[in-house]
């Protein structure tokens, strides 16, 4: 069995989508559905079991033994929650007793980590998961906090040869698009965000730079078509030798005026733009550029291409924002 924590969000999934095809009836998710339309992800699958989160140990230690692996995409992923207690409890001290239950029973461990612990990006984007290696970046916001803080306890653990699941991998996920991402609202990406406002004849609204260096616009993020970290994921889940903290992402940084022509153009619409100012309460927290590095993944042996900007906006614009049903 095949357990998915987050599994109702956007990459759980979609994770959880690629996960029947390999297992049908085999996979469970913890999750939590509440009122709005999230449960809509999970229409299409068929699942063992749906477990809240305040169950996830009682069902674990009730299906010990029959658990392969635990996919942990669970978070509090907003990264502009400011109640940093709950941030931690659910980012950090959940995260630890995950891996202390997987390293005890010998259950593999997938977790997410994100691109938001590498901060301003001034330390550079290199997967390094050594502790050295991590104590250089400094997150600029409680989310990002919460998921370095995991990384640096793993790093500590694994050097200090700490009990350890049998396989580990974290994800340090960045920009990732794609369907399933409409109950996410303002944190959805900007590819969804701006579907809605073009079919209304409306502009795009873009954030101006306040550096002298970058033009409105110009601010370059990885942004990351959903099945290419699915992809990867499933990669690390097939060699199970393979252990250590990936960087997922497409490897180039595009700016935002790029994917804004993408769309236009997916929808064959004449672009138009509206500029504002970045918002004061996050101006001196916003990153200006990412760009995962993949050399330590392509090292491990994964070797596909990741989708081009424009192929990937094309296909979740015209297969699933643009369709009746936008969900997979």
């Amino acid at each position: 069995m095949l357990i998915v924590t987050g599994g109702a969000g956007f990459i759980g999934s979609n994770l959880v989508a690629a996960l029947e095809i390999r297992a049908p009836g085999a996979v469970a998710v913890c999750d939590r559905l509440e009122t709005g339309e999230k449960w809509r992800n999970l229409r299409k699958r068929e699942l063992a079991e749906i477990v809240a989160p305040e169950r996830l140990f009682d069902f674990l230690d009730a299906r010990r033994g029959e658990i392969e692996a635990v996919f942990h995409l669970g978070a509090i992923s907003s990264t502009t929650e400011t109640d940093a207690d709950l941030v931690v409890a659910t980012n950090f001290t959940l995260s630890q007793r995950i891996w202390d239950w997987c390293a005890e029973h010998g259950v593999r461990l997938f977790y997410a980590s994100s691109a938001a612990t590498y901060g301003s990006g001034e330390a550079g984007f290199d997967d390094d998961g050594s502790v050295e290696g991590l104590a250089s970046l400094v997150p600029l916001n409680a989310y990002g906090w919460s998921k370095h803080l995991f990384d640096r306890r793993v790093a500590r653990l694994v050097a200090s040869n700490a009990p350890r699941p049998p396989q580990w991998v974290g994800a340090k996920f960045f920009n990732v698009y794609g369907p399933n991402e409409y109950h996410k609202g303002p944190m959805m990406s900007v590819v969804a965000q701006m579907v809605p406002k073009i079919r209304a004849g409306e502009p795009v609204t873009l954030f101006r730079s306040h550096r002298p260096d970058v033009p409105d616009g110009g601010q370059k993020r990885d942004f990351v078509w959903v099945d290419d970290v699915v992809d990867m994921l499933l990669f690390l889940y097939d060699n199970p030798r393979v252990s250590g903290l990936f960087n997922m992402g497409s490897g180039t940084a595009r700016s935002f005026l790029d994917v804004a022509h993408a769309v236009f153009r997916a929808m064959e619409r004449e672009p138009q733009i509206r500029w504002i100012d970045t918002p004061e309460a996050i101006r001196d927290k916003y990153q200006y550029f990412t760009e995962a590095k993949l050399d330590r993944l392509r090292a491990a042996g994964y070797d596909r291409a990741t989708t081009p900007l424009e192929e990937g906006v094309a296909r979740y614009v015209r297969n699933h924002l643009l369709a009746e049903d936008p969900y997979r």
